[in-house]
């Protein structure tokens, strides 16, 4: 495979010590990594350490009440001229050495692919359910999504995460990049546009990193709230591919699973967690019809709000 530039970017908030561990595994990736871009909120919690162990990291500081999902990536995107720019958070790890070389394989390869995002393992504290519902967005076989796969798949044609994606930054440039004030879902809105556009994305199994939650039934709450927010937002790309589908599929999946290997006891907390998830979703997509102080108690992100 040709050798291209690339440059990861990272917002951090409060980074802890598990930060200094994926830099040290970005540094040892088989494929180089040309630079690290580290989009910082609140200078006081940053450790200057790091940008001596890392020789790579440039280092941007902003305050708080500038952070936005889609317009801090897409300005660190602005900052960086390599040919490919790959987006991480600070609490996904690498899983091996390889994770790079994976991620954008398919995309050196096929000119019509213009973003790739990677397989997420579980940690080890993660749940049970958590363990079997991830496979249901990261499963083992790589895949290529095209517009000619929306009737197939529906809204996960445009599934994409940036907790470890990757996309050719001309393209990225040329489409707009990702929407510059958004309360969530920056990733999604973006795929939609490039698939829209006749590109595709792919889902590399073998581009790995180690990233997972145990929310609360709340926090599922707030997290969906905010998602449907997003798709609220941005009808041109979601209105004709509803979630809702997708969503029962997985519960339907995960309730038949955990029947067949006789885990009937964890099924009262997994209809909990998914009424909690349908809810917050449901008030999302119309939260134009919400007050404001019922908005700001169901969202996430209640600073987006000021």
């Amino acid at each position: 495979m040709k050798e291209i530039n690339v440059d990861v970017i990272i917002p951090a908030y409060h980074p802890g010590k598990e930060f200094g561990e994926l830099l040290r595994r970005l540094m040892k990736q088989d494929y180089p990594v040309h630079r690290i871009i580290i989009m910082n909120t609140e200078q006081e919690f940053w450790d200057e350490q790091w940008e001596k162990d890392c020789p790579l990291l440039e280092v941007h500081h902003l305050k708080k009440s500038e952070f936005d999902h889609g317009g801090t990536r897409k300005r660190a995107a602005g900052l960086s001229e390599a040919e490919i720019i790959m987006f991480m958070t600070q609490d996904a790890l690498p899983a091996d050495s390889h994770l790079i070389g994976n991620l954008i394989r398919t995309m050196a390869e096929n000119p019509k692919v213009c973003a790739a995002y990677g397989r997420q393992l579980p940690r080890q504290d993660c749940s049970f359910v958590e363990k079997y519902t991830r496979s249901f967005n990261y499963p083992e076989t790589s895949s290529v999504k095209t517009a000619e796969d929306i009737q197939r798949l529906g809204i996960k044609t445009f599934f994409c995460s940036n907790v470890c994606a990757a996309y050719k930054k001309e393209i990225f440039d040329s489409l707009g990049g990702f929407v510059e004030r958004t309360i969530f879902n920056e990733d999604m809105i973006y795929a939609g546009t490039l698939v829209k556009a006749g590109y595709g994305i792919a889902y590399e199994a073998e581009a790995k990193v180690i990233h997972s939650h145990n929310y609360s039934c709340m926090q599922q709450f707030h997290r969906n709230f905010d998602l449907g927010v997003s798709q609220a937002q941005y009808p041109e790309i979601f209105a004709d591919v509803p979630s809702e589908g997708e969503g029962m599929k997985l519960v339907k999946k995960t309730f038949s699973y955990l029947i067949k290997i006789g885990h009937i006891w964890l099924i009262p907390g997994f209809v909990m967690q998914s009424a909690f998830k349908y809810a917050g979703y449901f008030l999302g997509k119309r939260y134009r019809k919400l007050p404001r102080k019922m908005i700001l108690w169901c969202s996430m992100s209640p600073s987006y709000w000021s």
